[in-house]
């Protein structure tokens, strides 16, 4: 074990036989980074979009980028990729925006096998809205405590790390 001696610090072996590779100081600062992001950065970006709009951040994802699709529909597939959820969960979140009269659902005129999800004019308004209070929180919260290096950085490490659809369904 490393001078942390905690169970992510040591040798060993693991139980098929692996070697294990324990974390070595910068990889677990990195890692313990990372954690931090992924776990704390949603719900400060969300906790305004609640407050001010009684939106989630997953809300606010589909109807932005509902917002900024060609003739403001996409197909549910390609909406759940692009706002980096499950299509369970993107179905769970539509079927409310549909209670708000912000989405409706049709099938897709080109391929009735897949779902298309279009914005209405009452979803494009709460978007509308709700951008502002959003990129506020996204320049207070993660880009202005970077500088155009970082910011590089950050997007150059998301792509490596992006877990990529095999396509849209």
């Amino acid at each position: 074990m490393n001078s942390t001696g905690g169970p992510m610090s040591g040798e060993g072996e693991h139980k098929d036989g692996e070697e294990l590779r324990w974390l070595d100081e910068q990889e677990k600062a990195a890692w313990t980074g990372l954690i931090s992001l992924v776990l704390l950065l949603p719900s400060k970006l969300e906790s305004p979009l609640r407050q001010e709009h009684g939106l989630t951040l997953f809300e606010y994802l589909v109807l932005s980028h509902l917002s900024e699709a060609p003739q403001r529909k996409l197909r549910m597939g390609e909406l759940a990729f692009l706002a980096s959820g499950s299509l369970p969960r993107l179905s769970n979140v539509v079927k409310r925006c549909e209670q708000r009269d912000w989405v409706v659902r049709t099938p897709d005129p080109g391929d009735g096998r897949y779902t298309l999800a279009e914005l209405t004019d009452a979803g494009f308004d709460i978007v509308r809205l709700a951008a502002p209070t959003h990129l506020r929180s996204v320049r207070r919260i993660v880009l202005d405590s970077l500088n155009t290096t970082d910011q590089k950085a950050l997007a150059r490490i998301a792509q490596k790390l992006r877990t990529v659809s095999d396509g849209f369904g």
